[in-house]
């Protein structure tokens, strides 16, 4: 079945977006870090302008839930002098640029995604869910995050350009590599990609010139997991999971206070990571890397979207570890918090839930009317 289509826009700073708890104010991170003041600072406005809530979105940017409109304004000064705010609200639209999280100072990924950010004035206009991903490390970490555009490591060692949906891609330089990202976003516009919005949607219907379709890309790196970690780009760092990737402001300060740490990076796999930080244990943040909580996917469900009619995070979490592989709790068919395949997806409809095996929130399911009561309570089997 087709994907429906989502209602509303990809919030932002400049353009927030209603919703059943009050606007979505979306901040991006300068290449997903926030040093310790920012955090600090980020969180306080959080509890002061809306609801305290921060959620962890799938590139590596942060949503400050619950905003009142008279709050937006005074929100928006604070993050201006926090320097998370681009004062032009057509650039800070256009900076969808998801950048691997283990970058160090002066390597290829920080320094293609700031050439990236300076450049992003000269891109044809795009759609506003268009992004782009720079992996540039010995190993690809973004493999299965949102992109439509990437530049990663080809598997003879340098770095190619490679559209999503495509195998291969183009052999590119340092210096050359920017220039053809926006070559190729160009492409994306001139061959009608705008109607069809996405890299990967528009590539069944158009084919790419053969000099874009040289090398594939290299193997993938080792996922990130909760705990302690080891690196060569931080001295000490520690990982923690967000339970459904959302984030109590005053927890998160909690966690950087005892921690010690000095600064916090975004990853687009709920988990983020805090530099210079000892491992410690504060709740809710997921510190196993076995823990249930993990392997399941819920959008914030009843009343926090007027799209649910189910509280979809109090079934995912009494369903955590009794379901085999991956669940997804989705509020509405619409499957924001997931939009690929799981084991197991509930699909909340009518103040019920139906069920699809093997399958994203839109395909057909093989039950309906299931009760929320009875899957949380155990009498309704999966």
């Amino acid at each position: 079945m087709t994907r429906p289509t989502a209602k509303g826009w990809c919030p932002g700073a400049h353009r927030p977006m209603p919703s059943g708890d009050g606007l979505l104010v979306r901040v991006r991170p300068h290449l997903g870090r926030l040093t310790e003041e920012q955090v600090l600072r980020l969180c306080e406005a959080a509890l002061r302008h809306g609801s305290g809530l921060i959620d962890l979105t799938s590139r590596s940017n942060l949503q400050l839930r619950g905003i009142t409109p008279a709050r937006h304004e005074p929100l928006l000064q604070d993050l201006h002098q926090l320097g998370l705010l681009d004062a032009d609200p057509a650039v800070e639209v256009r900076r969808n640029v998801l950048c691997a999280p283990l970058w160090r100072d002066g390597d290829e990924t920080a320094c293609l995604a700031e050439e990236l950010t300076q450049r992003l004035s000269e891109l044809p206009e795009l759609p506003a869910k268009f992004g782009f991903a720079v992996d540039a490390g010995r190993q690809r970490s973004l493999v299965n995050a949102s992109a439509d555009i990437r530049i990663e490591r080809g598997t003879n060692g340098g770095l190619i350009l490679r559209a999503e949906g495509a195998e291969r891609g183009q052999a590119v330089t340092a210096e050359s590599a920017i220039s053809a990202a926006i070559a190729l976003a160009e492409w994306f516009v001139r061959t009608g990609g705008l109607v069809k919005v996405r890299m990967a949607r528009h590539l069944h219907h158009r084919r790419l010139p053969l000099e874009m379709q040289q090398e594939h890309p290299a193997q993938s790196a080792d996922a990130l997991i909760p705990g302690p970690l080891v690196c060569d780009a931080f001295d000490a760092a520690a990982v923690y999971g967000v339970q459904f990737g959302r984030i109590p402001a005053a927890r998160l300060m909690a966690l950087m206070d005892r921690s010690g740490a000095h600064a916090l990076r975004v990853t687009p796999w709920r988990l983020f990571l805090l530099e210079g930080a000892r491992a410690v244990d504060v709740a809710p943040f997921v510190t196993a890397p076995d823990d249930p909580l993990l392997a399941v996917d819920a959008c914030p469900g009843a009343p926090a979207c007027a799209s649910a009619t189910v509280d979809t995070r109090a079934v995912a979490r009494a369903l955590a570890g009794r379901v085999k592989g991956r669940l997804h709790v989705s509020g509405c068919a619409k499957g924001c918090a997931r939009p690929h395949s799981a084991e197991t997806t509930l699909v909340g409809s009518e103040g019920c839930f139906d069920l699809v095996r093997e399958g994203c929130a839109w395909d057909a399911p093989e039950r309906s009317g299931l009760l929320p009561a009875a899957l949380v309570g155990g009498t309704e089997c999966l």
